[in-house]
């Protein structure tokens, strides 16, 4: 009996290090699998309303988009939902991950948008500004009061939907943060509820109005620079435009198959262009996968790149005349047909509208 007791503490003994050992192992897979995780985030405005093109996609076309999602199997996620996804290494999907986002509270969603997601059981976020709900092509508080319930995610995309960039830097802060409460407190009086995500009203932000973003209790805001979002910066994070020549079933596809190209330190990179004309940028990227010798550079003209390491300078050939400008690289993976997406914002606030 004693050797038998013997040789079980022995075996106990064994184990007990290799048991931690996988448990340890387990814990680093699982920190690595969290850091991989993407999500590709679409948004969209109008649907069904020929009479803005720019920000309006057909409901037929709308459809092909949720048909592809179902038949390729992917998780769709509400934006807060995939925040939580990101941010947290104790969820996950073994499926891809969307999410499908509107700004602006139009009509033509709930009648032409909301019977194809119910379709499909597909979750989305509609963004509203509080101060156009009830006003002409929008929705009013009845409806909205009728697709929160249905499941529709509700966000804050300001009261006014004012260019807060133009407001003088000594006000803008304090401008932006009562606007903003505004229409938190519009949706709490009808909906009974403080959205706790954000969307910038035509994309465009800097970095305290980020950093006013946290301080008022929002978890997370949506630019609309085009990319795949990731775990880097709660406050900005990208979502590919869907609407005109935007939205076509191709460059569906190709946007719902990207990857995230990593950039370090994003944070802290402001949009504003305030030195020469055209600017020049220096990333760093963190996608080892992505084969840099087959760069490509997208902006409203031709565009260059160099590559040193793992960063890349880009620069416009020509001066940026938009009020809002884009910087976009894609590079192809080194194995397999995966393609890896970045874009940069210029704003340049002194354009008006």
């Amino acid at each position: 009996m004693r050797t038998y007791l013997i040789f079980l503490l022995i075996v106990f003994l064994n184990c007990q290090p290799n048991e931690k050992n996988n448990l340890n192992q387990q814990k680093t897979l699982a920190a690595a699998d969290h850091k991989k995780k993407e999500v590709v985030a679409f948004v969209y405005h109008r649907f069904g309303d020929d009479k803005y093109p720019s920000t309006n996609i057909s409901v037929a076309l709308f459809e092909e988009h949720l048909s592809y999602l179902k038949t390729h199997e992917f998780k769709v996620l509400t934006f807060g939902e995939a925040i939580d996804y990101l941010n947290n290494p104790e969820i996950s999907y073994t499926k891809k991950v969307a999410c499908i986002t509107i700004d602006d509270g139009y009509k033509s969603f709930q009648s032409n948008a909301v019977p194809l997601l119910k379709k499909y059981n597909f979750k989305a976020t509609v963004f509203i500004n509080s101060e156009s709900v009830a006003g002409g092509t929008y929705m009013d508080w009845n409806n909205l009061r009728e697709i929160h319930n249905q499941g529709i995610e509700i966000g804050n995309h300001s009261h006014s939907h004012a260019y807060f960039v133009n407001v003088p830097k000594k006000d803008r802060i304090d401008f932006f943060k009562k606007d903003v409460q505004k229409c938190q407190q519009e949706i709490y009086d009808h909906l009974g509820f403080y959205p706790d995500i954000f969307a910038y009203p035509y994309g465009e932000f800097d970095l305290e109005m980020k950093t006013a973003l946290a301080d008022m209790g929002f978890k997370a805001a949506a630019a609309q620079n085009s990319g795949v979002m990731y775990q880097c910066d709660n406050f900005a994070f990208s979502r590919f435009p869907m609407a005109g020549s935007y939205s076509s079933m191709d460059g569906f596809i190709e946007k719902a198959n990207m990857k995230a190209m990593r950039v370090k330190c994003e944070n802290t990179r402001s949009a504003f262009l305030e030195g020469p004309n055209p600017p020049t940028i220096t990333i760093e990227i963190d996608s080892s996968g992505a084969d840099l010798s087959r760069l490509n550079c997208f902006t409203s003209g031709d565009c260059e790149t160099s590559v040193n390491g793992s960063k890349i300078t880009i620069k416009a050939k020509n001066k940026l005349v938009n009020r809002r400008t884009l910087y976009t690289i894609t590079a192809p993976s080194k194995k397999g047909n995966a393609w890896y997406w970045y874009s940069h914002l210029w704003i340049r606030p002194e354009i008006h509208e």
